[in-house]
Parts: C-alpha cells; structure tokens; sequence
C-alpha cells in the first residue's frame, strides 16, 4: 500500500452510514490481522466481531455493527506491540475505503471482553468499529473532533529533535527521514495527546514517550499503545522511503525533559 497516502488521508471515523461491510472486505481486512506483525514478536489475536450477535454497544459509533478487536498475553512491551500490530490493520481498512477509530474507554468493555473470550493473563486495549464513512457527520462526532481538536498536530520542531532534547530537527533538515517522521507526526493517539518524542542521533532515531496525567493505571499504558502506532508508521515511512530500519531496544542514556522515557529506536 501507498503508506503516506494512507496515513494523511484516514481520519477516525465514528458515523457510518448503515451499509453491512462487505464479506470480501471482511476477509481481507481478517487476512491482513491474521498476517500482521510487530518488532516484539508477540502475538495478537483478532476477532471480527458483531454488535447484535455479541451485545455489544459504544456511545460514540453510530451506523455499524461490525468491529474488530485483538487480545494478548499481558507481558512487557505488550501495549507498544499492540499499537504496532493493530494500526497496520487499520491503515490497511483505509485503502479498502473502511472506516475505523481507536476505542479504549467508550465502549461497553465486559461485553467486548466476553465477546473475545477474554481469559486471566490476556489483555484487550482496544478495539474499532468497521464500516462506510458516512457523508455527514453526527453532532456527537462533529463536537468530540473539535474538543480534542482532532485535526491539529504539534509542529514537526515540537517533537523530533537534533541529538539532543535541547536541539529541535526543522523539518528541511530531517533530509531522508522527512517522510517517516512526518507519518510518526500524523498519527493517531488517544484524545490527541501525541505523546511520541523523537531524537535522531546520526544513523539512530531514538523514540521516547512524554507521559500525560491519567493515562497509566500502573497496570496498563494506554500512550504506550500509541507509541506502537508511531513506531509502526515511522518503520513503514521508512521503508517506502527506500529506507532499512533496523529495530532495538538499546537506550541511548541521553538527558530527558520531566515525565519522558525512553522506548525504542530504529538504526539506519
């Protein structure tokens, strides 16, 4: 898939417009969970699942009755594995014209959870609604996009950085890498925080998350996930990039603003 123009193109979709999803997206979309990977090697179940069949419901969705979802064994590094393994799944409905959103906390969770056949051990961080976006929508959605002001991202200077965290990368300086630092920028994450920070270091991009109030119970990050989707949109820049980014877990011991650590890197 075109990976750029999949990532500025989709947006979270919450109306759809009531039309089943058809079976042959269905499978692909399956397919694709099925085959779907992580730099972690950890495995993630997915399950298409429906609203009627399953009982279940969230407040925000409206016009669709199919979701998918994916469960794993809670483990270290498991949200960041999840965000990476799932968001190929949804970049992939994109270029099938499917809508998706990342769902954590709006949904009935016991009745996801019991639709996945969640067992002890195993985790369910998120899940999305799949369907046909439709051409207008709700209010409810108009209003949730404008309060966590769905369409805006920190600046590229804001988060990508030169060696160090008190050196900001201007985007006509990132050369290569502009490309896969730009998808990293657009990506999704839970009410927008963005909490992705990059520090390139010669032939290293480093990835560190800035961690926000209310977001880590001690038993689960959910900005860790969204640390995976940043991963994985910086490895597949990359590669459409012509780009061979090399996964580890190798912390670079750089000096660290309040509330950052350190999560991953990729070697060029």
């Amino acid at each position: 898939m075109d990976i750029m123009q999949a990532i500025k193109t989709r947006r979270s979709v919450r109306t759809f417009d009531s039309m089943t999803l058809a079976a042959d997206d269905a499978k692909q979309i399956i397919e694709c969970a099925k085959s779907a990977k992580n730099p972690y090697g950890m495995d993630v179940e997915f399950r298409l699942l429906d609203a009627k069949k399953d009982g279940l419901s969230s407040v925000v969705i409206n016009g669709t009755d199919s979701f998918i979802a994916g469960k794993m064994t809670r483990a270290a590094h498991a949200e960041e594995a999840f965000g990476y393994t799932f968001e190929q799944v949804v970049l992939f409905a994109q270029t099938l014209g499917v809508g998706t959103t990342w769902i954590a906390g709006t949904m009935d969770r016991a009745a996801f959870e019991r639709a996945m056949d969640l067992r002890e051990g195993e985790v369910m961080p998120c899940v999305s609604p799949l369907g046909y976006p439709a051409k207008k929508m709700s209010v409810r959605e108009t209003m949730m996009r404008k309060g966590i002001k769905a369409d805006t991202r920190f600046a590229f200077e804001e988060v990508f950085f030169d060696e160090t965290f008190n050196q900001p990368l201007a985007k006509e300086k990132a050369g290569r890498l502009e490309d896969a630092l730009e998808a990293v920028r657009l990506a999704p994450s839970a009410v927008n925080k963005q909490p992705w920070r990059v520090v390139v270091c010669g032939n290293k991009v480093h990835f560190f998350e800035k961690k926000n109030v209310g977001f880590d119970d001690n038993k689960w990050d959910i900005q860790k996930v969204d640390m995976g989707i940043a991963l994985c949109h910086f490895e597949m820049g990359a590669k459409q990039s012509g780009l061979n980014p090399v996964f580890e877990i190798q912390d670079p011991g750089l000096s660290l603003p309040e509330n950052t650590r350190y999560i991953a890197s990729f070697v060029l």
